[in-house]
């Protein structure tokens, strides 16, 4: 891409769209005709202007990122240095070194980055162990319109699962410590990323409606929990029940107040995995997506899915919309491919714009909010008659893991907006190769030769020497730096990394990236167990 294109992107995207000065929302006016403006939410930038993906999620020096939109200001001028520090300051590695019944975690490790188009991000992440009961639990949340719900989701979820799976006998313990002002038992252990800002002591209002749920749970009376599916669904339905209970309810506390309003009128879609042992439950609301990488017995890779789009796109999701509403609005539910012409995702946490009565929105902000100072955004549907549309409802699958499968890639559609599933499962095979990560479970066959010769190639074509040692970072690399043929080109590469803050997002997400590893051996070693 060259510093003509650069020009012209800029410009093209001045004369295109107006953008929202002010607020740090997903919120833009497509300027038409006139002084016709028509609003719209989206939770991706304008697929006509985006052609890449996302900035730093740090405060960036002005060598980097600029905020002025003016041709003098913009430097696209980078040293291979500079790109790898802005792609590799949020990446994480973490190798599990848990013992499961003797026999070695099914998880080896895993590695995530994320990358900010959004001022502040918007996109969340969290990878946690749950002390009670087995398993990790690896989750992606994107956020809309502000980063409020993605956070709070982000940070509580993973509680509401883990209660879930508790026996009758350790809901008991719980609910015997909260009345005898006793610590609580330890139900989660996080594995903190750079950048998040998850806190271990929840608030006394998160606290209570979390005590609340086990409470229900223990009238029950289940003395093993609930199954793992049962758990994840009841758990997003619990936990964005909550969210919209909380801002009704009255708080005397300010801030508690004004931060219910801001999570429960933003929004988020969520997908994580919960593995124990050789059982992965995969839950995914929204337009999140995780895949896993297979090296089938002749050495070859391949891509399987473990999550649908729930958008526009989805003919399940258009069938579920069109069951839940009155005939007469099969026209309406869907316009210029968004919800209510509104939202691409059909599931998210939040957006209670899409879920109350009208009645309902104007009881809650007529409480003395100021909506202008929280950036709330209030805007009601033209053709908005049956609510709820939106639903935190998650899709579950299930998979039992097999030696064969090798890696699992969970991450915002900020990367798939870029990358199919194969370009994906192809740059985390090359990656591996060039990485020097030869265990013997990722190594026993060669993959796929014409794969790996293309990818040398093009790597001495380009020039390009650079090993990333994060696969998450060497994905992100490629999503913002590929162009249509699948070549890195280290000028849009720089390009879409110095985009300044007021068009960054009309041309790339938030990119958020977990890839999680599987010990081949150990899951060998279930499966003899058994």
């Amino acid at each position: 891409m060259s510093t003509t294109v650069s020009f012209w992107i800029l410009n093209s995207a001045r004369s295109r769209i107006a953008t929202l000065q002010g607020g740090r929302r997903l919120y833009s006016r497509n300027v038409s005709n006139g002084n016709h403006l028509k609003w719209r939410l989206f939770s991706r930038a304008l697929p006509t202007l985006r052609n890449s993906s996302p900035c730093g999620g740090f405060p960036l020096p002005k060598a980097y990122r600029h905020t002025s939109t003016e041709q003098e200001d913009f430097h696209l001028q980078l040293s291979p240095e500079q790109v790898n520090e802005m792609l590799r300051a949020g990446e994480s590695a973490h190798k599990v070194l848990d013992v499961d019944d003797g026999v070695p975690n099914s998880v080896l490790r895993f590695e995530s980055n994320q990358l900010a188009a959004n001022s502040p991000v918007e996109d969340r992440q969290g990878v946690a162990s749950c002390l009670q009961t087995k398993g990790l639990m690896f989750g992606v949340f994107d956020g809309h319109g502000g980063h409020a719900c993605a956070q709070a989701v982000s940070e509580r979820l993973f509680y509401y699962i883990a209660v879930s799976l508790m026996s009758h006998q350790t809901l008991e313990q719980m609910e015997e410590a909260m009345e005898n002002v006793k610590p609580l038992l330890p139900i989660l252990q996080w594995l903190k990323h750079p950048g998040d800002s998850i806190y271990k002591d929840v608030t006394s209002v998160h606290v209570d409606h979390l005590r609340v749920y086990w409470q229900e749970l223990l009238d029950l009376h289940m003395e093993i929990g609930l199954n793992t599916e049962e758990a994840l669904k009841y758990s997003f339905q619990r936990l964005d029940s909550d969210i919209t209970l909380e801002v009704q309810a009255p708080l005397e506390d300010e801030v508690t107040k004004n931060l219910s309003l801001q999570v429960a009128f933003s929004g988020a879609t969520a997908c994580m995995a919960h593995i124990s042992g050789v059982h992965l439950h995969v839950a995914n609301a929204g337009d999140c997506r995780a895949i896993l990488g297979v090296q089938e017995t002749d050495g070859m890779w391949s891509c399987l899915p473990l999550t649908n789009d729930h958008n526009a796109w989805n003919q399940a999701e258009l069938s579920r919309l069109k069951r839940e509403h009155p005939e007469s609005e099969d026209g309406t539910l869907i316009m210029d491919d968004r919800l209510l012409g509104v939202l691409i995702p059909c599931r998210a946490f939040g957006d209670v714009q899409l879920k109350w009565s009208k009645e309902l929105q104007r009881s809650v902000l007529e409480r003395g909010f100021d909506t202008d100072a929280l950036n709330i955004y209030q805007f009601t549907p033209p053709y908005y008659y049956t609510p709820p549309y939106l639903t935190a409802k998650p899709e579950v699958t299930y998979h039992r893991l097999r030696p064969q499968d090798k890696f699992l890639v969970l991450a915002s559609d900020g990367l798939w907006d870029m990358l199919g599933n194969e370009d994906v499962i192809r740059l985390v095979v090359g990656h591996l190769s060039k990485a020097g990560h030869h265990k013997p479970d990722l190594a026993q066959r060669p993959a796929n030769l014409g794969l790996m010769q293309s990818l040398l190639l093009q790597r001495k074509a380009n020039g390009l020497h650079v090993a990333d040692q994060n696969a998450a970072t060497h994905l992100i690399r490629h999503a913002i730096g590929s162009n249509e043929y699948g070549e890195m080109e280290p000028e849009r590469l720089t390009t879409m990394l110095t985009l300044p803050e007021d068009l960054a997002r009309m041309y790339r997400d938030d990119i958020t990236v977990t890839v999680v590893y599987f010990n081949s051996d150990s899951i060998n070693e279930y499966y003899k167990g058994s």
